[in-house]
């Protein structure tokens, strides 16, 4: 069937065969055996379920709303026997996420789609919950119909469709109705009984099952708002720095975060870390801690040992379930000087003209590990031009590789940084990104959290 995935098997059987020709031969006359009547049937329905055993294990494969939608569009479209189509979520709750998804169309066709008014489309008049559209809409023949609105009428001209077929998403229990789908037809057509008996069984487990990842996206965009209030909303402007930060978190949501805040005698504080764990609990806890730090920079800060000393404390007695790293550092930028400490944290890169290294840190446990934590302190003096780059482990364990390995690519990458970019720590970060994590792994869904945080001084 043109256009659709080959992959996608067609449903066998799903058509009625013609009556016989009063004319044709009693030789091409169906069999009038009951037992061989009987067994054509049972063929037909083993075909149909097995079908559509295999349609609705491909959808149960889908973990991302938008893969599932393309996966129904597909697969409805081969059992209705069209060749392009859309679905729009839309949950009834009004809470989102809401989207169209087309297939065989263009956003610049689904566009044209949309100029249409809503009350004069199928999915339209299924969404809104008008009159007769409770249940499957079927309109075989568009261009014939006389009361068809003019807009629509130029819309399926100009796309080359000349018929639809629309299906209400209904997901039993509070979610209800999450949307529409309709496909199209090149030419006047509808689908037959046996084709709607089996599009109307696969729409709804594919309700159900839009409707959990539905709720998977809602809890997912709840998390990173959370986080991202307890995170800086901007970073500061600090004469002799310049500030760029990169982060990206798992869809359950962890405790990674970073901060960067003004202190007194024109000195800035840079702080990341990671809390275990993941979820509320982990975003929460998070949030305690970065607040507890920055209050520790202002009253100490001079002293990132302290600082780090006084946090190990606050969670210990706090949270004593619960570990944690952290690296602080208290920059000079007057005078291009910084003062850190860490609790088994990574070792900040610095990147520059002539060196790209790691500075070297005492090795240390994290904070809530042992009874008591105390570290040194290291000086580091960064030449004008250079950036220092902060980052949680999760930038290192989203490689897959080993911790050494790891290292050696996170080295490599900001070697490899292009000297024209080398004055924009917002685009070193990024090219450090796209290099120790190709291919858009740094925007994927991860358990690992990635921050990183860049510090250019003048």
């Amino acid at each position: 069937m043109a256009g659709i995935d080959s992959t996608v098997p067609s449903p066998a059987h799903t058509v009625a065969p013609a009556p016989a020709s009063p004319e044709a031969p009693s030789a091409a006359a169906a069999p009038s055996d009951p037992g061989s009547l009987l067994t054509d049937r049972l063929a037909g329905w083993v075909s149909d379920l097995t079908t559509l055993h295999e349609l609705t294990e491909r959808l149960a494969r889908t973990d991302a709303l938008s893969e599932a939608l393309t996966e129904l569009l597909r697969a409805g479209a081969a059992l209705v026997g069209a060749r392009r189509g859309l679905v729009v979520l839309e949950p009834a709750s009004g809470l989102g996420p809401d989207t169209t998804i087309g297939l065989g169309l263009g956003r610049a066709d689904l566009g044209h789609i949309e100029t249409v008014p809503r009350s004069a489309l199928s999915y339209g008049r299924i969404l809104d919950g008008l009159p007769g559209a409770d249940g499957e809409i079927a309109e075989p023949d568009l261009l014939a119909e006389d009361g068809l609105d003019p807009r629509h009428r130029e819309v399926a001209a100009r796309l080359g469709y000349a018929a639809s077929y629309a299906l209400p998403l209904v997901a039993e229990g509070p979610e209800g109705r999450v949307g529409a789908a309709v496909w199209l037809y090149d030419e006047p057509a509808e689908p037959g009984e046996r084709q709607r008996h089996l599009i109307g069984l696969y729409v709804r487990t594919a309700a159900e099952h839009l409707a959990r990842l539905v709720e998977v996206e809602r809890t997912r965009a709840s998390m990173a708002t959370m986080a991202e209030e307890l995170l800086p909303s901007r970073l500061p402007r600090v004469p002799g720095v310049q500030l760029a930060a990169r982060r990206s978190s798992g869809p359950r949501g962890g405790g990674d975060w970073y901060d960067a805040l003004p202190l007194p005698d024109a000195a800035l504080g840079l702080a990341v870390g990671s809390v275990t764990g993941s979820g509320p609990s982990a975003i929460a806890a998070m949030g305690r801690l970065r607040a507890s730090l920055r209050a520790y920079a202002v009253m100490e800060g001079e002293d990132p040992v302290a600082v780090l000393s006084d946090l190990e404390l606050l969670l210990r007695l706090t949270e004593p379930a619960r570990s944690a790293t952290a690296l602080f550092a208290y920059c000079e930028p007057t005078l291009r000087k910084i003062t850190l400490a860490g609790a088994g944290h990574c070792p900040p890169l610095l990147v520059g003209e002539h060196r790209t290294e790691f500075v070297e840190t005492s090795v240390s446990a994290p904070l809530g590990m042992l009874t008591c934590w105390e570290a040194p302190s290291v000086e580091l003096e960064p030449e004008p031009g250079e950036t220092v780059l902060l980052y949680t482990d999760g930038l290192l364990h989203r490689t897959g590789d080993p911790v050494d390995r790891a290292f050696a690519r996170l080295h490599a990458a900001a070697c490899g940084t292009p000297k024209a970019l080398r004055g924009d720590p917002g685009a070193i970060a990024d090219h450090v990104l796209r290099t120790v994590l190709p291919g858009g792994a740094a925007e994927r869904d991860s358990d690992e959290d990635v921050v990183l945080l860049a510090a250019r001084f003048d």
